[in-house]
């Protein structure tokens, strides 16, 4: 199965920064909303790779506060979306539990669905969602709270918009179809349309990777 980076070849250049080390990882590295992807052997990274995902403090859908240090030393994939969505988002949560159920409940592992309107999206309409989508991992946390920290959080930590690299101003309402696979040091390894099942598919296969690494 092709990763999307190379779905995208024509659309970004690759990146490939060699050294001295023979271990190279097999997944890419994100370090601007360009979504230039960078092929770094593990001595590289730290030298290059600068970007990371942000501190942040939310309510889940049981009402408790979920920060940064719920996926200290975890892999974990992101979406944004809305529970009153019925165009991308029940295709993104069909696809996500695709990537849930091949990692269910391993605590190496986290899903996080951010609310993009949190101002509707309350802890209880959040449950009653995962409740109608049979959701039952421990590991997944549909968040909400404070609609300028998660937008910012969205465009500034994971760059997440529907155009790639196209930044929009922070009254814009934020709607994406993207997955963000994000690895144990909160550096952005992969971003794919989650629509698509075999992008879901993708993401389990880089996560594995991940785990491996």
């Amino acid at each position: 199965m092709s990763r999307i980076v190379f779905l995208l070849i024509n659309i970004f250049p690759l990146i490939f920064i060699t050294g001295c080390s023979t271990n190279n990882t097999s997944i890419p590295f994100y370090n601007s909303p360009d979504f230039t992807p960078y092929f770094l052997s593990n001595g590289e990274v730290e030298e290059i790779i600068s970007h990371k995902i942000s501190d942040f403090s939310f309510i889940n859908q049981n009402e408790k506060t979920i920060t940064n240090k719920e996926i200290e030393g975890k892999i974990h994939i992101a979406n944004f979306m809305f529970t009153s969505c019925t165009s991308i988002c029940p295709d993104m949560t069909g696809n996500m539990k695709l990537i849930e159920k091949a990692f269910s409940n391993d605590p190496r592992v986290v899903i996080l669905s951010y609310s993009v309107t949190p101002w509707i999206d309350t802890p209880d309409k959040l449950a009653d969602y995962v409740e109608f989508n049979d959701i039952k991992t421990n590991n997944w946390h549909f968040l909400t709270g404070n609609k300028n920290e998660i937008y910012s959080l969205a465009r500034e930590s994971y760059f997440a918009e529907e155009t790639m690299g196209f930044s929009k101003d922070s009254t814009d309402f934020l709607h994406t179809e993207y997955f963000i696979l994000v690895d144990r040091d909160k550096r952005i390894r992969g971003i794919y349309n989650g629509t698509l099942m075999l992008e879901a598919l993708q993401v389990v296969e880089d996560i594995s990777a991940l785990l491996d690494e």
